[in-house]
């Protein structure tokens, strides 16, 4: 085989990057709700409390941005979790027309011991991948994140 053979064979296409990472999201997506699931919670229930650990009280259209949720469905999401006493609303001391959700010592709790196992879990999945190839993965990723963050904006600004 001569190099330009090879070389051609080893050149992948956009598209199938595309679908090469629309695949392994589908799969990684379902493998995370699953064992979600299984502990009674929801993908999105998930995501709140996993974002009130990691950054502490914020408001719901702070939430939702992390969480990429609309606010109507960020609202129903902190229903359910204040139902279950996982979250409370609390007014803002600074400015009482702003209201902060924060997690419950139940909440903590409870998203601390599923968000190890979660972890632990998701380094099972990876181990496919050796700690060199994780971490070219994620550079190659925020690149591509990047890259197609500004032709969107491109994209937006034409349309205007």
């Amino acid at each position: 085989m001569s190099d330009a053979t090879a070389s051609k064979k080893e050149e992948v296409s956009a598209p199938r990057l595309w679908v090469n990472l629309a695949r392994a999201y589908g799969a990684l997506a379902a493998f995370v709700q699953s064992a979600v699931e299984k502990e009674g919670l929801g993908l999105t229930d998930f995501m709140v409390l996993e974002v009130l650990l990691h950054k502490g009280p914020m408001t719901i259209s702070q939430i939702g941005s992390r969480v990429l949720l609309a606010a109507p469905s960020m609202t129903a999401a902190i229903d359910r979790l204040e139902r279950e006493g996982y979250v409370e609303r609390r007014n803002s001391e600074e400015d009482r027309r702003i209201r902060r959700i924060e997690l419950t010592g139940k909440g903590r709790g409870f998203i601390q011991k599923l968000f190890r196992r979660h972890s632990e879990e998701l380094e099972e999945v990876m181990n496919v991948l050796s700690t060199t190839e994780k971490t070219r993965l994620r550079a190659s990723l925020k690149k591509v994140g990047f890259s197609a963050q500004a032709a969107t904006e491109r994209i937006r600004a034409q349309a205007k």
